[in-house]
């Protein structure tokens, strides 16, 4: 697209891109907004406690807990406000992370998320986006709550990854090796969630893959294309989320994924998430889901190691208005949510249903 072309070039190449516009390297942006060391130590202390918990040397279950994606930066800090109260509260039993989705896979199409698209309306400042969105991670780490998000796009980590304290790789990308390989280099730990269609191979699958190294395209911190060659991640585990209009949360489920992962020579570190099909996308269904793992904890279960919900501080989701200052304060623009009281109350049953049912997961 640079430079001059020829008639003939101009016949063979880049037919159906309009434009291309430079945006700021990852190592500009981190200039205009460098790790602070409030952030930093936040960061390390949420990665080291999530990887305890998968290597048995902590016996507490990580919550990762939030909207379902983040549109509003001044409401997603004053959820993480909340949650950092309640996470104290609730330490001795869980480590809770905040879920931060910035991109938004579609099926079809729709609202991309807020790193595309921060305005909401078709404008594509992603320039923007990416900075508005480690300015949020910057807040969030320094009230000194860990936060998780998926990574969809395979540059994004360049930008937000020292902010993150655990990553996902969603049920629509577990299966592509770009995201594999992206996560083989990625400094968290990442969940690798089963297929849509509810199948766990490509799960089992990925989990082998992340923790080898690889050797790829991408882009250095000054925004070159590079060979990028990673170590391997050996922190990947699988989350459950149910696919193909069944949910897969229960202990027959939980069971079969055991043995997948053991006949794969993989750890038996399993997460549920509470939302999506196993909850079939109905949020007041999330509590009972999580209920049944705490009872299957409390009966034994020593394979489960966290849990995901989302979760907002307002109940249920609201379509994107063409005027977003009408959008009602704290509701999902994306998929409907349990509310803030639903949430605490939630969080607290668990605690209290599984703090006695830990001791002994440590050394598995």
């Amino acid at each position: 697209m640079t430079g001059r072309r020829t008639p003939l070039e101009a016949l063979v190449d880049n037919l159906n891109v309009e434009a291309m516009a430079e945006i700021p390297s990852p190592q500009e942006v981190q200039e205009r907004l460098p790790l602070t060391e409030g952030a930093a130590r936040t960061v390390l202390a949420g990665r080291n406690a999530v990887r305890a918990i998968l290597e048995r040397k902590d016996p507490r279950l990580f919550v990762v807990v939030g909207p379902c994606s983040v549109h509003d930066p001044a409401a997603a800090l004053d959820y993480a406000g909340r949650l950092r109260r309640l996470a104290d509260e609730v330490s001795d039993t869980l480590l809770l992370v905040m879920r931060v989705y910035f991109e938004k896979p579609r099926t079809s199409v729709g609202w991309k998320g807020f790193v595309n698209d921060p305005a909401m309306d078709d404008s594509f400042r992603i320039d923007e986006g990416l900075l508005r969105a480690r300015e949020l991670l910057m807040q969030i780490a320094e009230l000194g709550l860990p936060s998780g998000s998926e990574a969809l796009d395979p540059i994004c980590p360049q930008y937000l990854a020292e902010l993150i304290t655990w990553y996902a790789i969603g049920a629509r990308t577990t299966e592509s090796q770009t995201h594999r390989e992206m996560a083989s280099g990625l400094s968290a730990p990442v969940g690798f969630k089963n297929g849509t269609d509810g199948g766990l191979a490509v799960a089992v699958n990925a989990l082998k893959s992340v923790s080898h190294p690889h050797n790829f395209l991408g882009i250095d911190p000054d925004g070159r294309v590079s060979i990028v060659s990673t170590a391997g991640n050996r922190y990947g585990h699988v989350v459950l989320r149910g696919g193909n209009g069944k949910s897969n949360y229960d202990s027959v489920n939980v069971a079969v994924c055991e043995r997948a992962l053991q006949q794969a020579g993989l750890s038996q570190n399993i997460m549920v998430d509470c939302s999506h099909e196993n909850s079939s996308k109905d949020p007041s269904l999330q509590p009972l889901v999580a209920q049944n793992v705490t009872n299957q904890i409390i009966e034994g279960n020593r394979s489960i190691i966290g849990l995901m919900i989302e979760s907002n501080l307002n109940w249920g989701n609201q379509p994107i208005l063409e005027n977003t200052a009408n959008l009602k304060y704290g509701v999902s623009v994306t998929d409907a949510c349990i509310d803030w009281a639903t949430t605490e109350k939630t969080i607290l049953d668990i605690r209290n249903g599984v703090r006695g049912s830990l001791e002994g997961r440590t050394g598995l």
